[in-house]
């Protein structure tokens, strides 16, 4: 499918970034890079606050500041998952280094969540990679786009911002609303994420 359709993604970074162009800490990547989806996507974005928390696992890194976008963009959702891949290669990030590591610290990290109600590949894939548990996923990547992210339902610092945006779209899967899953977690959880009075650390 090429029209535009609606994606909800995931902007998460902690790693400052300085190159001969830009130069500021990770809010400042977040402002820019929500610019840079606008411009590739040639349409404006509805973004969500910007939130601070914790990295996962505890302790891999520095606080993050975390977001979410909901935009259109058209193509495929493997062109569009390569045009994330794009941005995140001008902001610095290298997903092909050897010392680049799952759930590391990173200078700008954009997740693509949901495309619409599409599941990819299918449903019983998204199953197998739903059931994972966190240190299993944290050691495998899969091969293959799959939508809606396997794991979106249980991350706060997804879900918190995501709220913001699409509160009302609901998982083809599991059934339940942005507003439903978020309601779902512990509050522990809920609380860790705190969305940040400006957008500067």
């Amino acid at each position: 499918m090429t029209s535009d359709q609606l994606c909800l993604i995931a902007l998460g970074a902690n790693l400052p970034l300085r190159d001969g162009d830009r130069e500021g800490g990770p809010a400042a990547t977040l402002d820019a890079a929500v610019k840079r989806l606008e411009i590739m996507a040639g349409t404006q974005a509805a973004v969500s606050a910007f939130y601070r928390t914790p990295a996962f696992p505890p302790g891999s890194g520095p606080d993050f500041v975390n977001a979410a976008a909901a935009l259109r963009i058209a193509g495929t959702p493997e062109a569009v998952l390569a045009q994330l891949h794009a941005v995140e290669a001008e902001f610095g990030r290298d997903r092909a280094a050897r010392w680049a590591t799952r759930w590391g610290a990173r200078t700008l990290d954009l997740d693509l969540l949901a495309i619409g109600a599409r599941v990819l590949p299918d449903a019983g894939t998204h199953g197998r990679w739903r059931a994972l548990g966190p240190l299993e996923a944290q050691g495998q990547a899969p091969d293959r786009l799959i939508l809606p992210h396997p794991r979106m339902q249980e991350r706060a610092f997804v879900l918190v911002p995501l709220a913001d945006v699409a509160p009302d779209w609901r998982h083809p899967i599991l059934g339940q609303t942005v507003r439903e899953m978020l309601s779902a977690l512990p509050e522990a959880a809920r609380a860790e994420v705190v969305a940040l009075p400006n957008r500067c650390l």
